[in-house]
């Protein structure tokens, strides 16, 4: 009968386990290459996320707010109420948050010095601003009414008298935008959709 050498088993149950840590390492590589692509495909494609700088839509969103948006990818359509993040080059190299007020086609005019905005002649109830409109960018800005152009949006930030927006800018074009609707996601105590 043939004697079995321990240091040949030894040997041999080293070699076994040696593949086995590799290929565990190899399948947690694999399936963390397939995570982060997952990660990135997701908030390429469904959210984009932002932060607030300043305080132009207080008290819907406050400064450094972090906002998790739909991105433009899976909508299409832009419509009054809706909160988009637009890149706007010409403006600031940061994401501009503002509250789309009228869509193409509709005629925006402003009564600055009762504060009331008006869209096809009808005014808006805005519930959700800070304080009335009596900010007008004489400067620079653009001249009431205005007929929004096709492919833009007029918008403004929920707090008008610390908002830089379709007043002093102009319509923004819709190519522009890069997320719409979403929510807040930090600080924890504004966590919640956006409305």
């Amino acid at each position: 009968m043939e004697e079995k050498n321990p240091e040949t088993e030894a040997d041999a149950q080293k070699s076994m386990e040696k593949p086995s840590a590799l290929k565990e390492l190899y399948v947690l590589l694999h399936d963390l290459v397939y995570i982060l692509a997952f990660v990135t495909l997701f908030f390429v494609f469904a959210l984009r996320l932002v932060s607030v700088d300043g305080y132009s839509m207080y008290p819907t969103l406050d400064d450094h707010d972090y906002v998790a948006l739909l991105s433009n990818v899976l909508y299409q359509d832009v419509k009054a109420g809706d909160i988009v993040v637009a890149r706007v080059p010409t403006f600031s190299d940061d994401p501009i948050v503002k509250r789309v007020i009228a869509t193409e086609g509709q005629t925006v005019d402003i009564d600055f010095e009762r504060g009331v905005v008006y869209v096809d002649g009808q005014p808006l109830e805005e519930d959700y601003i800070y304080e009335l409109t009596h900010n007008q960018f004489y400067d620079r800005g653009v001249t009431f009414p205005l007929r929004v152009n096709e492919g833009c949006v007029f918008v403004m930030g929920d707090n008008r008298l610390h908002s830089e927006d379709s007043r002093a800018l102009g319509a923004f074009r819709i190519d522009e935008f890069v997320g719409k609707n979403g929510f807040v996601i930090f600080p924890f105590s504004h966590f919640g959709w956006i409305k």
